[in-house]
Parts: structure tokens; sequence; C-alpha cells
């Protein structure tokens, strides 16, 4: 598996060479949605699971990046959630495209209710872009985990199949976009939303595979 040369693989690479860990990141937003709604077990246990199953080295430790915040850059991946309403100023818009031009990842993930509202402002960053449904054979659900039918259903939502949407910038994802899928509740503890065993499982899977291919397998070739 090729590994992509950005300047946020170099990153992590010299972290990990010098003994330190890299961390990730939840976004926080404009526009009164609730950015912070799987905030406490969500990402911590997704990091648990890939350093234990992927040997990664992710500090356990999430951190909170606003949007519009040159501290942006130094996360690798980002994630996005919530149910409601989300807005982005011109200046967040700015950042954001260019954190995510300079080699950055966004995974937003629909908790219910944020779609009708995200879906305008992913335009306002790259509106000479379309979101596209990635195919089930593509390399994201290919990584140490294979998901042959694409994004595990773990919440109901509106009863309609899980979508893998993304943005792509030269040959690279930039953005990938859970819609009816709900993997962030998916990765909370058992206790949060009672999900069975076999749904929290796949969840965590998907999430793995989500941060190998951003440290692996963003290859371009393979799109």
């Amino acid at each position: 598996m090729k590994v992509v040369t950005t300047f946020f693989v170099l990153l992590i690479s010299a972290s990990i060479c010098s003994g330190q860990n890299f961390k990730l990141a939840v976004l926080k937003y404009n526009g009164g949605g609730d950015w912070y709604a799987n905030l406490t077990t969500s990402i911590p246990n997704l990091i648990q699971f890939c350093n234990q199953e992927l040997k990664t080295t992710i500090d356990s430790e999430q951190e909170v990046v606003e949007i519009g915040s040159k501290e942006l850059f130094k996360f690798p991946f980002v994630h996005m959630t919530g149910h409601g309403n989300v807005i982005f100023s011109d200046q967040e818009v700015q950042n954001l495209r260019k954190y995510l031009m300079s080699g950055g990842f966004l995974h937003i993930d629909d908790n219910y209710g944020m779609d009708q509202f995200v879906r305008s402002e992913i335009k306002k960053v790259f509106p000479e872009y379309e979101l596209i449904e990635l195919p089930f054979s593509h390399p994201i659900y290919h990584q140490k985990y294979n998901f042959n039918n694409g994004l595990p259903k773990i919440h109901e939502h509106d009863d309609n199949r899980p979508e893998g949407l993304a943005i792509v910038h030269n040959g690279r994802i930039v953005l990938f976009y859970s819609y009816e899928c709900d993997l962030g509740d998916g990765w909370e503890s058992p206790e949060v939303h009672d999900d069975s065993d076999a749904a929290r499982t796949k969840a965590l899977q998907m999430g793995a595979n989500l941060i190998q291919y951003v440290l692996m397998g963003n290859d371009p070739d393979k799109l």
C-alpha cells in the first residue's frame, strides 16, 4: 500500500519516529448545531480501537478545534457531527478549504438532522465539486476490514440505506460524509445508545478503515 507523501503523513511519521503520539480532533462549528453531540466517548473509543487493532500511536485524548483556527492544521483527521444547523463564515470556509487542500481530511457524520444544513456549507467550501457516492469497491471499504456492501447501518434514522459520500480533489478524498449511518453513535460506549455489540464492532471497524485510509491508503491510483 503506497504511503501518501503529504505534509500530514510526514508529520505523523516524524511523530512516530520520535516516540510522540499524534492527535485526532472534533470540529467545533457555529450555527447552533450540537457539534459536541458525541464528545464524551465516541472518538476516545475509536482511538483505543485503532491503537489496539491497527497498532497506531494516536494520543488517547481527543482535541476540539474551531473551524476557523490555525490549530486545524495540526490534525490529520478531523471529525464533525451533530443534529442541527451548521453555518460556516467566509473566513472559516477559506480556512477549511486550505486545510483540506493541504492534505487534511474531514469526516462528517450525520447524527440525524444535520444533512439539510451541512450540504450547503460543503458547497461553500468546494463550489466546483459535487458530493459523489463512492462505489463499494473503493479502497476505503477494504482496508483492514472489508465492507463489501459499503457503510454499515448503525441507527435507523429515516430507514434509508447508508451512503458514503465524498469530495475528491486531485484524485484524493479530502472529505468523507457518512449519511443515514451514524458511525459516531456506534463508536460510543454501549450504555449510551444500547447498541448491540455487533453494531458497535462494525462501526468501530469502519472507523478504523477511515483512519487507516487517511494514514496509508489515500492512493490516487486506487480511485
